[in-house]
């Protein structure tokens, strides 16, 4: 997960962190969401043992909201559950 420069994230799976941080941060592609977000920062790194495991991750990731991805590159393993979709709504 990349913190961009507009403090967004950007989640992707790949097979080599250091080479697919390093085309993100060099802006090879212009249609990227982060071509013009950059300066970037490698905000989590996370590892599965499959590919089908790391995309189901990614996806998951992507449905979190921002203030529960900021967690998660912060470490506060506390705050994940509580910034969760729906942790703010009473209960029925």
């Amino acid at each position: 997960m990349l913190q961009c420069f507009d403090g967004t994230f950007y989640v992707g799976v790949t097979n080599n962190i250091e080479r697919r941080f390093a085309e993100h941060c060099s802006g090879n592609d212009p249609d990227c969401y982060t071509f013009m977000r950059r300066p970037l920062v490698l905000a989590y790194v996370g590892e599965c043992g499959e590919i089908t495991d790391a995309i189901d991750f990614e996806k998951k990731l992507k449905g979190w909201t921002h203030r529960k991805k900021r967690a998660l590159a912060q470490g506060k393993w506390g705050d994940l559950k509580r910034y969760g979709r729906g942790a703010n709504r009473p209960s029925a």
